[in-house]
């Protein structure tokens, strides 16, 4: 049937993208000292100030070091987004820093030992979805959505001048046809914060030609249907504008609504928590699977009990798209990458300080690589071949 659908995203410096930002960056000190570092960082931004916490864990003779290089690293990752706002800025913000010891109850749960594997981090389900919607295989509208806001982010940053500002959104709805194939733009939405003297005229004018250059052609919707900045100031924005907290923006974070989310978010958490490794394993198998030419659409359900290494179950669905069926790309999955959550760091190379790139513009639908060696490896479609021969 014919529909529309609609995704949308938010600049890195949306104040929950922040929140992500610093978080993922404390996660990367703490994997750039010691690779089997534990960590789950919460971030929490406002006017002028911005407080972490959570619960940690290193060797003691890293612990000190990594610590104390927290609040230049976070200061320093709030000035490459570009906040000297005078209510937010990088150099002159309170830093607040109440991370403390990892539990020794989940330790002991998740710690491999004598005739024990390591254990998930927690119980909880993930998913991973992959279709031919894109050439990254990815639904279409949170791909453009990203693709959107990461260009205007490159003007922005080119220009010392520049009238925008680093808070911005976006959000496009298309048009499906019969066949649920999206055939053009129905609507764009793009708010972005900006200079008090830039005019709504100003900011439609530049970024007109910069929406239009992403969407694929034909698909740029007339004047009428691109709706820029329509509260009609955006002025204050950021954290001076509205709180923001780590972990709230999963929708972005993944599929834009075109497919389930488990429920956990990813930044701020290193590899041995499944909420995150599972779901970049997940969308790895699910990519793979459509690579493959095993199906057109592909979601991917795996879920885990806290302090068990094996997964609880895992599930395919292909939507009816399938070349076999859900059960036997089932059993070509496990023959083909056990799911436990040391293999899965170890097939997917996570125990390395890859995150920051991920903590805007999407974790999926990116170019394996494309931020640095070993970054994104869950975009990879190296298991295609395998998996074909598998079922």
């Amino acid at each position: 049937m014919p529909h529309l659908f609609t995704s949308e995203s938010v600049s890195e410096g949306h104040p929950d993208k922040l929140c992500d930002r610093v978080s993922d960056t404390v996660l990367d000190l703490f994997l750039a000292q010691e690779p089997e570092a534990r960590v789950a960082c919460e971030t929490f931004a406002t006017t002028n100030r911005v407080i972490i916490g959570g619960e940690v864990r290193a060797s003691e003779d890293k612990m000190s070091g990594i610590m104390d290089s927290i609040e230049s690293a976070v200061r320093g990752a709030i000035a490459d987004i570009g906040y000297e706002q005078d209510e937010f800025h990088h150099a002159h913000l309170e830093f607040q820093n109440y991370l403390h010891k990892q539990s020794s109850d989940i330790a002991m749960g998740v710690d491999s030992g004598d005739n024990k594997d390591e254990g998930a981090g927690d119980q909880g389900l993930m998913f991973g979805y992959a279709c031919r919607e894109t050439d990254v295989l990815m639904p279409a509208a949170i791909h453009y959505s990203h693709q959107i806001l990461k260009r205007l982010a490159e003007v922005r940053k080119a220009d010392a001048d520049t009238i925008l500002g680093p808070d911005s959104k976006s959000q496009i709805t298309l048009v499906y046809d019969d066949d649920g194939k999206p055939t053009g733009a129905h609507k764009v939405v793009l708010s972005t914060q900006h200079a008090e003297a830039a005019t709504q005229s100003d900011i439609r004018k530049l970024v007109t030609p910069l929406i239009a250059d992403v969407l694929p052609d034909g698909w740029m919707v007339g004047e009428e249907d691109l709706l820029v900045n329509p509260t009609g100031n955006f002025v204050i924005g950021g954290p001076d504008g509205d709180a923001g907290l780590t972990g709230r923006k999963i929708i972005v974070d993944t599929y834009g609504g075109a497919a389930p989310h488990g429920g956990g978010a990813f930044s701020g958490k290193d590899p041995t928590k499944v909420d995150r490794s599972a779901a970049y394993a997940a969308r790895y198998l699910a990519k793979n699977v459509v690579a493959a030419g095993l199906a057109e659409r592909c979601t991917i359900q795996i879920a885990y009990a806290i302090g068990v290494a094996e997964p609880v179950s895992v599930y395919a669905n292909t939507h009816g798209t399938g070349t076999v069926d859900n059960a036997s790309l089932e059993a070509a999955i496990a023959e083909c990458m056990p799911l436990t959550p040391r293999n899965i760091r170890e097939h997917l190379s996570l125990n390395r300080p890859i995150y920051v790139p991920s903590a805007a513009y999407g974790h999926f639908g990116r170019v394996a690589g494309e931020a640095g060696p070993g970054s994104f490896s869950w975009e990879a479609v190296d298991l295609a071949d395998k998996l074909a021969a598998a079922v």
